[in-house]
C-alpha cells in the first residue's frame, strides 16, 4: 500500500487538474453565452442611461437659458424702479417746495411702492443667480454621468467582442 501512495497522490492531483481544466475550457457554450447576454444587457442599460443623461443636459441648458433671461429682465426692472424712485423723490421735493402736501403724499406713496418693487426685484435677482449656479452644477453632473456612460458602453462593446472571439 505504501509504495502506491505517491502514485495515488499524483493521480489525484492530475485528475483534479484535468477536471478543473475541463470545467473552465469545455465547450463554453453556456458560460460564454451568459457572458455575452449579460454584456448586451449592460450595453442596453448604459445606452438608456446615456440617452437620459443627454436629455437632462438639454433640459438643464434650457433651464439655464431661461434663468439668464429672467436675471436680465429682473436687472432691467430694478434699474427702471430705481429711476422711478429717483423721479418720484424729485417730484415729491418739488411739491413740498411749492407747499402742495396732497401731491407730496401721493408721491410718497409711489416712492414706497417703488421701494417695495426694488426689494422684490433684488430678491428675484438673487434667486435667479442661485438658479443659474444650481443649473451649472446640474449640467456638470449630467455631463460627467454621460461621460461615464460612454466609457461603460465602450467597455461593454469590448467585452462582447472579446467574449465572441474567445467563445
Amino acid at each position: 500500500m505504501r509504495r502506491f501512495l505517491p502514485q495515488f497522490a499524483v493521480f489525484v492531483v492530475l485528475s483534479a487538474g484535468a477536471v478543473a481544466y475541463a470545467q473552465n475550457s469545455g465547450d463554453n457554450t453556456g458560460n460564454n453565452n451568459s457572458d455575452v447576454k449579460g454584456d448586451r444587457k449592460d450595453l442596453r442599460q448604459d445606452r438608456k442611461d446615456l440617452k437620459k443623461d443627454r436629455k437632462d443636459i438639454r433640459q438643464d441648458q434650457r433651464d439655464q437659458k431661461q434663468d439668464r433671461k429672467d436675471v436680465r429682465q429682473d436687472t432691467r426692472d430694478l434699474r427702471k424702479d430705481q429711476k422711478d424712485l429717483t423721479q418720484d423723490r424729485r417730484e415729491r421735493n418739488q411739491d413740498l417746495k411749492k407747499g402742495d402736501t396732497a401731491a407730496a403724499a401721493k408721491e410718497q406713496r409711489e416712492i414706497n411702492q417703488d421701494k417695495r418693487d426694488i426689494s422684490k426685484d433684488r430678491r428675484d435677482l438673487k434667486a435667479g443667480r442661485r438658479d443659474i449656479r444650481n443649473d451649472k452644477k446640474d449640467l456638470h453632473a449630467d455631463r460627467k454621468d454621460a461621460h461615464h456612460d460612454r466609457k461603460d458602453i465602450r467597455k461593454d462593446k469590448r467585452d462582447i467582442h472579446k467574449d465572441k472571439k474567445h467563445g
